[in-house]
């Protein structure tokens, strides 16, 4: 039967909070007494190795897409977007969206794609960004802006048609049948991966062209660049070893080194579990596999219990191979949504979470505390902490007071709350309507070809035809 989860809304008292963590055994920094309004460490500056001044310790992390053009131009849903992440008050955007390096690429057909053709749209986002962060605070010396490279690989939907077209790097033995795989499907060949080198090295050059300051490779959520990590069952020189599944990752950076020399950062799924299925109540459970699950990274041989002895391994890469800004994540929203984003509410196409989502929150920031302990000198940047929703702030000013992270990364909270940073920093009191329920809309829209956006909080998504198309989707599918 499925447990029934305290909502976080229902917790009025710091008291209440406190208890409710200990009784699940969520392991949370939480700092009960805020620092007053200009004296907190999320306002402090940092600056990095690579000669980054960034102006505080809040990060907009990069989403899916879903409102450009048929050929990857944002439209005027994409500028607004990006103008809320502008006058967040957020100092390092990691992105702002996922951008393809190239159309076969596409986690849908309105994805936005970086290419010669494109190149003034993006450099105009760019400037839009700087202008109005700028109007509004003043000062865009300390803002940093960032531009996420992407392949979606298995996850590639690049066609109006919405058929899946999966690019892979090896036959997996759950996610192969789960995504209904043809059974002539081939993996990438070497010559393919290599020319896809080759458009992440280009788009780079485009990304500085067009005035950004670092380029994330990104490397999660069951994306091609993630799936590299997991390639052990790869024959030939992509597979195998982690040093031949970083090929990829370093022969990129390598590249871009020769060429645009734009800094490069990772967004990184730093474990992921075995995919989870439905049982018979709806509830997510570990799929069941014969013998030890192969196709794990940072997690243990049956893939339910994280282990980081290869995540150590591949961050002493990372600082060999110069990347100073490692994003941290975990899973995929496609086959572990619960690990990604927890939440109480799933996507249409999930689960019920089989436990409560505070515990999901205290694992990523327990890893990410880990991974920043042992690498003291990299910027880690965390996320999962939009589920923690009024009592984020306690949370957040805890892990940066402590160590245990340099960045408070948001996502899908700031589309419900695009100022939630700025209030934060100046200690206001959160507003309640605004603040993200994890309903999980942003998700269920897109998975039903519906641009992406927080329909139930946000007036603008509101008001759309589409907001009455989710919510007859949603009762139909009654998790």
């Amino acid at each position: 039967m499925a447990q029934k989860i305290t909502r976080i809304a229902q917790l009025k008292t710091t008291k209440d909070f406190l208890e409710h963590a200990e009784r699940i055994k969520a392991e949370l920094p939480f700092k009960e007494t805020l620092a007053s309004s200009g004296t907190s460490s999320l306002g402090a500056s940092i600056k990095t190795a690579t000669g980054f001044n960034i102006g505080n310790r809040f990060c907009i992390l990069p989403m899916e897409g879903w409102d450009g053009t048929k050929d990857g131009l944002p439209t005027d849903h994409t500028r607004r977007r990006w103008h809320n992440f502008a006058i967040s008050g957020a100092k390092l955007l990691w992105g702002c969206e996922a951008v393809a390096v190239r159309p076969d690429g596409r986690a849908n057909p309105h994805q936005l794609i970086i290419n010669s053709q494109n190149l003034p749209a993006f450099k105009e986002l760019y400037k839009n960004l700087r202008n109005d962060h700028r109007e509004k605070f003043g000062d865009d010396s300390d803002l940093v802006i960032g531009l996420q490279l992407t392949h979606s690989g298995r996850f590639s939907v690049p066609n109006e048609d919405r058929t899946r077209q999966p690019w892979t790097l090896y036959d997996h033995s759950i996610l192969n049948d789960k995504f209904n795989l043809s059974k002539n499907h081939l993996p990438m060949t070497d010559d393919e991966i290599e020319n896809l080198i080759q458009d992440f090295i280009k788009a780079a050059q485009l990304a500085k062209e067009a005035g950004f300051q670092f380029v994330d490779i990104k490397h999660c959520h069951g994306y091609l660049g993630h799936e590299f990590l997991s390639a052990k069952t790869r024959k030939g020189k992509y597979g195998g070893s982690l040093q031949n599944r970083l090929r990829f990752l370093r022969s990129i950076v390598e590249g871009i080194k020769e060429t645009s020399n734009i800094p490069v950062g990772v967004r990184l799924s730093a474990f992921d579990f075995i995919p989870f299925e439905k049982d018979k109540e709806n509830i997510g459970i570990p799929k069941t596999v014969e013998g030890t699950y192969e196709e794990g990274f940072g997690v243990n041989g049956d893939g339910t219990y994280i282990d980081l002895t290869e995540v150590f391994e591949l961050l002493e890469e990372f600082e060999k191979m110069g990347i100073e800004m490692v994003c941290i994540t975990a899973g995929s929203p496609y086959y572990t949504p619960h690990i990604t984003r927890p939440a109480i509410f799933p996507p249409s196409d999930g689960y019920l979470p089989p436990e409560d989502p505070l515990v999901g929150v205290a694992r990523q920031i327990k890893v990410t505390a880990e991974l920043k302990k042992k690498f003291p000198n990299m910027v880690i940047i965390g996320s999962a902490y939009s589920y923690l929703q009024e009592w984020l702030p306690n949370v957040a000013e805890a892990v940066i007071d402590n160590g245990m992270a340099d960045f408070i990364g948001l996502g899908r909270m700031v589309l419900s709350y695009p100022n939630m940073p700025e209030d934060i920093l100046q200690g206001k009191t959160l507003v309640r309507g605004k603040i993200c329920r994890t309903f999980s809309d942003c998700t269920t829209a897109p998975r039903n070809a519906m641009i992406s956006g927080c329909y139930p909080l946000d007036a603008y998504y509101k008001k759309m035809p589409e907001a009455q198309t989710l919510k007859e989707i949603k009762k139909e599918v009654r998790l």
